[in-house]
């Protein structure tokens, strides 16, 4: 499997994010590039290595933009956000009960928050692998912190 070794995240023209979706960008991003796991397939599997990522929404579509490590294009998907809409929503609509909840509620109900959030988390992920079937391979824990990313370019469309 290759890696990726370098992500940026086009969020120009977005809304200024919250304090929390900042910084859960930048733990994903941390995260992603101490271990990740991206093999491109097909054509594109050509001369495989390490890969930059460039993710942004463009034309209400998300964009993986890959470039081999000496900057020479590799591939380029267009994916549609409507697989990712309701996921998103749920997301958000989870974290932010837990952001609540942190400040509030006993350990054990912020534990049965959290399990749900990572439920969701893991559904995002989930969709992310199967859009990009035959196009790239993803393991779980690549697709989760990519999914965490996506949801950070969503909510600020």
């Amino acid at each position: 499997m290759t890696r990726l070794i370098e992500i940026d995240v086009d969020d120009s023209g977005r809304l200024d994010p919250t304090p929390e979706i900042e910084q859960e960008r930048r733990v994903a991003i941390f995260d992603l590039l101490e271990d990740n796991s991206f093999t491109l397939l097909g054509r594109a599997a050509a001369n495989d290595g390490p890969l930059k990522l460039r993710l942004a929404i463009r034309d209400q579509r998300l964009v993986f933009e890959l470039h081999r490590e000496n900057d020479e294009p590799a591939a380029e998907f267009h994916l549609s956000l409507g697989p990712f809409r309701q996921v998103v929503k749920d997301y958000y609509m989870i974290c932010a009960s837990y952001f609540d909840a942190v400040e509030t509620l006993s350990p054990s109900q912020i534990e049965t928050i959290d399990m749900a959030r990572r439920g969701i988390h893991n559904e995002g992920a989930r969709v992310l692998q199967e859009r990009l079937a035959g196009k790239a391979e993803v393991d779980d824990d690549t697709a989760r912190r990519l999914f965490t990313l996506i949801s950070v370019l969503r909510a600020r469309v």
